[in-house]
């Protein structure tokens, strides 16, 4: 039934369809049989609606630790990718090694290892940083740093995939001009290879906002930690969580109209105009098939 109705609907308006009937449900509390559920709508509509100051705070919490996170994550990716492109030995075993561990193993894990288990074991306990107005829990600071460090590895790839898409005539250029590598990476290379990565980037920053859920195990009060303690004394889970589950498409739907728009930003000038033939392909198909046809007509 599913497959048939985004089928004759589309993705999208099977989304929709799919929202709306949960929203319907949710909206009639009605229930049949004798050991049927009784909806509490109360609890989903005021979750939406009227969120108390703990789910705006989880709310908060969970965009600025993505956007944190995410450009962590960048800088290391960034830096992981010329590592791995480096013609210093050294650099690339670096590198390598640190997209193997952290692509190799579960974030989850991860959280775990580096915030408990260094703590237990002394060797390192992370710090709370106070800058001004702002109190950064040592769970938090944690959740951010390993959040980042765990999207480097994944940032890596794909920042080198945009670098290798750049014509290698354009640093050849530019070591004819006498710009050092940094220079040539930095005006040259990344600027156009920018085209590439922002997509995947994007996608990447979409599964951040989603991943933050993760961090309910180092008990930092982000979105779905704080809903699921909600729900735990409420007992209102079908509602609670169906409210959150329409919070995070809310915040990556804004995201992914934010993200099409950057696109369109960084893909101008890209596109052929396919009405007037343009392109040195078609219009070398053309020149050939005239210089062909010319001793014909003749």
């Amino acid at each position: 039934m599913t497959a048939s109705l985004i089928g004759r609907f589309g993705t999208r308006r099977a989304t929709l369809a799919g929202c709306l009937i949960f929203l319907a449900l949710v909206a009639t509390g009605c229930s049949s049989g004798k050991a049927a559920y009784n909806i509490r709508a109360e609890y989903f509509w005021d979750t939406l609606f009227a969120p108390n100051g703990a789910i705006v705070n989880g709310l908060g919490l969970t965009v600025g630790i993505s956007i944190i996170a995410q450009l962590v994550g960048v800088i290391l990716g960034v830096f992981a990718a010329m590592g791995r492109m480096a013609k210093f030995l050294p650099f690339r075993i670096v590198a390598n090694f640190y997209i193997w561990v952290f692509r190799g193993t579960p974030l989850l894990v991860q959280l775990m290892f580096f915030f408990f288990g260094l703590q237990t074991a002394h060797i390192f306990k992370w710090p709370e940083v106070v800058a001004g107005p702002v109190d950064i829990l040592p769970e938090i600071l944690a959740g951010i740093i390993i959040l980042g460090v765990n999207e480097g590895a994944y940032m890596a790839e794909i920042v080198r995939a945009g670098i290798m898409a750049v014509d290698p005539g354009q640093t050849e250029a530019a070591k004819s001009l006498g710009m050092t590598y940094g220079g040539t990476m930095r005006r040259i290379v990344l600027p156009q290879a920018a085209r590439v990565i922002i997509p995947p980037l994007g996608n990447e920053f979409n599964n951040m906002l989603k991943t933050t859920s993760l961090l309910s195990v180092l008990s930092i009060f982000e979105l779905y930690n704080t809903v699921s303690i909600a729900a735990g004394r409420s007992y209102a889970y079908f509602e609670l969580f169906g409210a959150c589950a329409i919070w995070y498409l809310l915040m990556t739907t804004l995201w992914g109209l934010v993200q099409s728009r950057i696109e369109k930003r960084f893909s101008r000038g890209t596109t052929t105009n396919t009405s007037s033939g343009a392109g040195p392909r078609n219009r070398g198909f053309a020149a050939r098939f005239m210089s062909l046809r010319a001793p014909i007509e003749q």
